[in-house]
């Protein structure tokens, strides 16, 4: 097991405790260099998200690890997972996520992909690659779409996938999504599958477009193979394999290659000993309400709210002084 190092003064085995705001530790914050910050999962088909975060926190021997954007067992590629006290920062992340699919015209299915039980089939029309392009159409942009039965919508205080599991046939209210890119990259008349890329915001559920063409074509339709490679702020080439043990772990990447999107301040030595204590900073006007907090060094140091145009309040703070 990878010896741990000191994540902050709040985590959990951390070997010191600062001595308080007036003290000199109160200007020396412990550097944030593992285990900290995002694994990039290349996540395999067959094993579920929270099965991956499991095998992590082992390897890791780390108890606080959480994942960013589910994915469904057989749906592999981009699982960020975030280590230690990162795992505060997965609500800043970037939401929107990049697919690339294969959906199988012709066939309806319970699950509405391969997975579950064919429910109809029915001949797909004799269609050109423009034909599709027009198919797909209505469905970029914002759009209103109805999740999958199953589904980790909540019904009545109940996941949906488990009130489908039972056997419950439930009337799933759609709900509003964003389709920034919907490109046809391949369309193979002979098989009726056409493979896609999607750009699109955190809820979407490629399961349900590849249903609601299907409909919309008039023989319906469900996916046959996903692969994220996309999510959170991370890439494709970002990703490591899932490791089997402790040995040849991936290095964590740092939060701030995927917040970028957020306004950032980096502090000078005044100002980190203020943040340390939880004092509010002055900073000057800008876009949006929170705001990437960076050390002298350039390292980062939390996240902050604008309390006021002038003022800065720590919201996330690694690395509080006692």
């Amino acid at each position: 097991m990878p010896p741990q190092k000191r994540c902050g003064c709040h985590e959990a085995g951390a070997l010191a405790r600062p001595m308080g705001c007036n003290s000199l530790s109160s200007r020396r914050p412990a550097p944030l260099d593992g285990p900290f910050g995002f694994v990039v999962i290349d996540k395999p088909a067959g094993l579920t998200s929270h099965g991956c975060v499991g095998r992590l926190r082992r390897c890791y021997g780390l108890r606080r690890v959480g994942h960013g954007g589910t994915l469904d067992p057989a749906v592999t590629g981009v699982l960020p997972i975030a280590l230690g006290l990162a795992t505060r920062l997965l609500p800043y992340l970037p939401g929107d996520k990049t697919y690339r699919g294969v959906i199988q015209l012709g066939l309806c299915t319970s699950t509405d992909d391969l997975q579950g039980d064919p429910l109809k089939r029915q001949a797909w029309p004799s269609l050109s690659e423009a034909a599709l392009q027009q198919a797909l159409a209505p469905f970029q942009g914002h759009i209103q779409q109805r999740p999958p039965q199953v589904s980790a919508v909540h019904v009545e205080g109940e996941r949906a996938h488990a009130r489908a599991r039972r056997g419950e046939v439930m009337e799933l209210k759609a709900r509003p999504v964003t389709l920034h890119r919907l490109e046809l990259t391949h369309w193979n008349p002979d098989t009726g599958q056409l493979s896609i890329e999607v750009h699109c915001s955190s809820g979407t559920y490629i399961r349900s477009l590849a249903r609601d063409l299907g409909e919309a074509i008039g023989c319906g339709g469900c996916l046959a193979s996903l692969r994220r490679t996309q999510a959170l702020g991370f890439h494709e080439h970002q990703a490591s394999p899932l490791p089997e043990s402790n040995e040849n772990l991936p290095e964590p990447l740092s939060p701030l290659l995927a917040l970028s999107h957020l306004p950032q301040h980096r502090m000078d030595d005044r100002q980190q000993a203020d943040w340390r204590c939880g004092r509010r900073l002055e900073f000057g006007e800008g876009p949006g309400e929170a705001v990437v907090v960076c050390n002298p060094d350039g390292t980062m140091a939390g996240i902050g709210h604008r309390e006021s145009p002038q003022l800065l309040r720590p919201k996330v703070v690694f690395d509080a002084a006692g």
